[in-house]
């Protein structure tokens, strides 16, 4: 399972890595495989405000829908619109070409988790 030390986590199996004001946000190696293979994301729309806890979206797999929720409260600045022909890069490179949102931050994240604390949550 990879699970790249500079980022960090969410206990809804998403990653977040934080540049200034901006957090780009996609689904753990752990998520995609449990997932299955993805077929189609639902973006929000970039302007849209979020809030912390509050689902953004949603993923849908072969083997079931997952909604994805924010770690921030903030506004939507950019989709990965290459998802939407190429799905499967959440699959093959979630922490790469798989990423899905960049959100402006408006405050301070909440409970995100270090690797080794991500790791820990999904031994159990």
């Amino acid at each position: 399972m990879n699970v790249p030390k500079n980022l960090q986590y969410t206990k809804d199996h998403e990653w977040t890595k934080i540049d200034g004001k901006i957090m780009t946000i996609g689904i753990t190696d752990f998520a995609q495989g449990e997932l299955g293979d993805i077929i189609f994301v639902e973006f929000p729309e970039v302007g849209q405000d979020v809030a912390i806890g509050d689902p953004f979206g949603t993923i849908e797999a072969v083997k079931t829908v997952a909604d994805l929720f924010s770690p921030v409260n903030g506004t939507i600045t950019e989709v990965n619109e290459d998802i939407e022909d190429a799905p499967d890069n959440i699959n093959l490179d979630p922490y790469g070409k798989g990423w899905l949102v960049k959100i402006e931050i408006n405050g301070e994240p909440e409970d995100l988790l270090s690797s080794d604390a991500y790791e820990e949550l999904i031994k159990s």
